[in-house]
């Protein structure tokens, strides 16, 4: 058995255990390369399924949000859910906090954006979805494009 992470999230130091039943996905995250790897994948889906998609994206990061059967699968991404003792949270499907969801909602929305908030142990950040927009092809690929050009330099 792998020690739990303990990772920092938004300068707090959270231990991480898997969860006994995980949380239905709502979202899948990637980071770095997997963030890219995530926009080329969601590319290649069907007009239709983009969308039915919403998504926020920044510098090295990606966050689509949508029907767990509808996701795309990806090699390292995060899928994240919603517990129901921290609504304002997508948290990692397969693993929980050591401290209680609610406690942890509550100091991660203290001054962090607006909620709901995806939290992403691995890399320590937490990435706002309230102003997730409908995916649409152009913009995933001009994020794409832009992506590129920063890794490359």
């Amino acid at each position: 058995m792998r020690p739990p992470l303990e990772p920092v999230v938004a300068g707090l130091p959270v231990r991480w255990r898997p969860r006994a039943l995980p949380l239905e996905p709502v979202a899948v995250a990637g980071v770095g390369p997997v963030a890219l790897a995530l926009g080329h994948r969601a590319s290649r889906a069907e007009d239709a399924t983009l969308a039915s998609w919403t998504g926020v994206a920044g510098p090295d990061v990606l966050v689509l949000l949508g029907a767990a059967a509808s996701l795309p699968w990806v090699d390292g991404a995060v899928y994240l859910g919603r517990d129901p003792l921290a609504p304002a949270l997508l948290l990692p499907c397969a693993l929980e906090p050591e401290v209680a969801p609610s406690l942890l909602e509550r100091a991660l929305l203290a001054g962090q954006g607006d909620a709901p908030l995806a939290v992403l142990p691995s890399s320590g950040m937490l990435v706002s979805v309230a102003a997730a927009k409908p995916v649409a092809r152009v913009s995933l690929s001009a994020w794409l494009s832009a992506s590129v050009v920063e890794a490359a330099s």
